[in-house]
C-alpha cells in the first residue's frame, strides 16, 4: 500500500490505520532533528535584544544545568521559547504542547505558565499588572515557575555570560525525545488531548 484510498476518516479500514500508524511512527522518530532545526531558526527571529532568541535560550539551559536541574528542565530551558516564531501570542502553550509527551507534567506547567509568570518584570511599563500570577499562587508547582522565570529566562539576555551551544545540548534533547510518548515511567498516566493515534503508537512502544 502506497497510500491510503478513502477520502473521508470515518470510511478508513483497519488494514489502513495500521498502514498509517506505522508511518506516523516513523516520522516521529525524526522529532529531535526537526527540534534542533527549529532551534536554529530562532538565530533570525524576534530581534531587538543584546542576543538573538537561540542565545537567549541556550543560555537559559546553560544557567539550568549550572543550578543543577535535572535533564528534563534543563531540555524545557532550551525550548521554551520555541513558539516565538509561529505562536508569538501564547508560545507558552506551544512549547509545553511539545514536551508534554515525554516529561513529568511539573515540567509541562511550568513551560505552560512561564509567560504569564514573565510579566512580572515588565508588564507594568505597559500597563498590565505584574502580580496576574498570584491566582496561582497555591498551586504545588508554583515556586518551581518562579525559580526558573527568575534563575534562568529573565536573567538570560547577557551577551557577556559564557553559554553554551547547541551541540552540547544535543545528546540531552535525542534522549528525551526519543523516549515512548506519553510513556507512564516519564509522564505518569495523562490521558487528556492524545488521539488514538497517540495512544496505539504509545502502547506498540511500552508493550
Amino acid at each position: 500500500m502506497q497510500a491510503v484510498q478513502f477520502c473521508q476518516m470515518k470510511d478508513g479500514t483497519k488494514e489502513e490505520y495500521e498502514f498509517l500508524t506505522e508511518h506516523e511512527e516513523n516520522y516521529a522518530k525524526g522529532l529531535p532533528d526537526r527540534l534542533l532545526a527549529a532551534l536554529r531558526n530562532l538565530e533570525n527571529t524576534l530581534s531587538g535584544y543584546q542576543v538573538t532568541r537561540l542565545e537567549h535560550s541556550l543560555q537559559s539551559a546553560t544557567r539550568a544545568e549550572a543550578d543543577g536541574a535535572d535533564k528534563e528542565m534543563i531540555v524545557a530551558a532550551l525550548l521554551h521559547d520555541l513558539g516565538d516564531d509561529l505562536a508569538p501570542h501564547n508560545h507558552s502553550q506551544y512549547a509545553a504542547s511539545i514536551l508534554r509527551p515525554y516529561v513529568r507534567p511539573e515540567v509541562t506547567w511550568v513551560i505552560n505558565q512561564h509567560g504569564l509568570f514573565q510579566n512580572f518584570y515588565y508588564i507594568h511599563h505597559l500597563g498590565g499588572d505584574p502580580n496576574e500570577r498570584e491566582y496561582l499562587k497555591d498551586h504545588p508547582w508554583y515556586q518551581v515557575c518562579v525559580d526558573f522565570c527568575e534563575r534562568w529566562d529573565q536573567a538570560s539576555f547577557d551577551p557577556d555570560y559564557p553559554t553554551k551551544p547547541l551541540e552540547h545540548f544535543e545528546p540531552l534533547l535525542r534522549e528525551i525525545f526519543t523516549r515512548p510518548a506519553f510513556d507512564p515511567r516519564y509522564v505518569g498516566e495523562q490521558t487528556m488531548g492524545r488521539s488514538a493515534v497517540d495512544i496505539a503508537m504509545s502502547g506498540k512502544a511500552t508493550a
